[in-house]
């Protein structure tokens, strides 16, 4: 079924769109949540509340890209799962290793927050991203949007895992060049 048709279904209040959602992006949104969460539970819970919210938000929203809208969705639900159960402790799944990685860009104190303009950061984030190779662009958005693993990103680019891993570190110093030549206080 074509991603128009489903929204239709959301606009027609038809439950049907929940079962067509389940069958053309369950998979793509498990392995959203199942990067983020380990845990096969937690990401079936995660991509269930997807659904769910897709359902109390389509309408008034009506999304141009289901899959975009959807992976949103998973995401920020399976970051808040992921951060709930991590408050206390450091858990030893590698998103936090992902995490650390982008703290060396973005501080993430208040203090950053408050002194950058949101709409200006994620305008130069999308030209920086824009202006990336096809490679490096897939390796950055797999890493981190889609939180794959190097040894995943390796894999589909044909990379050893080192080669990889250098070339991630290669983007984020460069990003932190960019963001800081922009005059991003990082």
């Amino acid at each position: 079924m074509e991603d128009s048709e489903i929204v239709k279904l959301y606009f027609d209040r038809n439950e049907q769109a929940i079962t067509q959602t389940a069958e053309k992006y369950g998979g793509y949104c498990t392995g959203i949540a199942m990067n983020i969460l380990g845990s096969s539970e937690d990401a079936e819970e995660c991509v269930n509340d997807t659904y769910m919210k897709a359902w109390s938000s389509i309408p008034p929203h009506k999304p141009s890209v289901l899959s975009a809208f959807l992976a949103r969705i998973v995401r920020n639900l399976s970051f808040n799962r992921y951060k709930a159960a991590h408050a206390a402790k450091r858990g030893g799944h590698s998103f936090g290793l992902i995490l650390d990685e982008l703290g060396e860009i973005v501080s993430g104190s208040e203090s950053v927050e408050d002194s950058v303009d949101r709409a200006e950061l994620v305008k130069e984030l999308d030209a920086f991203i824009a202006a990336l190779s096809e490679e490096k662009r897939y390796m950055f958005l797999r890493r981190y949007w889609y939180s794959d693993s190097i040894a995943q990103i390796a894999e589909a680019c044909g990379r050893s895992e080192n080669s990889a891993a250098v070339e991630l570190s290669r983007i984020r110093s460069r990003l932190r060049r960019y963001l800081t030549e922009r005059g991003f206080d990082l």
